[in-house]
């Protein structure tokens, strides 16, 4: 399934409602991903580039306890962001991505590949770790796609 593909299916599945990203390790493919796609805007309002953990905090009201004491790379900071983007940019959806591309790993012991994706709705806010293999272009592209494809499985 192409990338453009399964942007087509998000905003799809999307429509009548609106998407916020909230992007750290991607660095903002997801958003570029989404945009590539006409018609994008119907759905897709906009996102933050959260790379440091000032901006998701400052930005995205990510909980400095949780950063010192989980890392960066954590579910609950991938719920916070998710959370964030959506209440930032007043959409339905918010979706985060926040990982270890490398070269390396983190302090709390976390292995190079580890990624968080977080989604944030009205109701509820769920995170799923995932980890990926290969280098640091193979997890940031496999980190997008699974952002992409978890919002098709919650939706």
């Amino acid at each position: 399934n192409t990338m453009m593909k399964l942007c087509s299916d998000v905003l799809a599945a999307l429509k009548g409602k609106t998407l916020a990203t909230a992007e750290s390790c991607t660095g903002g493919m997801i958003g570029a991903a989404l945009t590539a796609v006409p018609g994008a805007s119907k759905v897709y309002k906009g996102g933050i580039i959260s790379y440091w953990s000032e901006v998701k905090q400052e930005l995205l009201g990510v909980d400095p306890e949780d950063l010192k004491n989980l890392g960066p790379v954590s579910a609950q900071v991938a719920g916070s962001m998710a959370d964030g983007a959506r209440r930032a940019l007043h959409t339905d959806y918010g979706i985060s991505v926040t990982g270890l591309a490398g070269p390396d790993g983190d302090e709390f012991g976390k292995p190079v590949g580890t990624v968080f994706v977080g989604l944030s709705t009205r109701s509820k806010t769920v995170a799923r770790q995932f980890r990926f293999y290969g280098d640091r272009e193979d997890v940031r592209n496999q980190a997008a796609r699974a952002a992409l494809e978890f919002i098709l499985e919650e939706v």
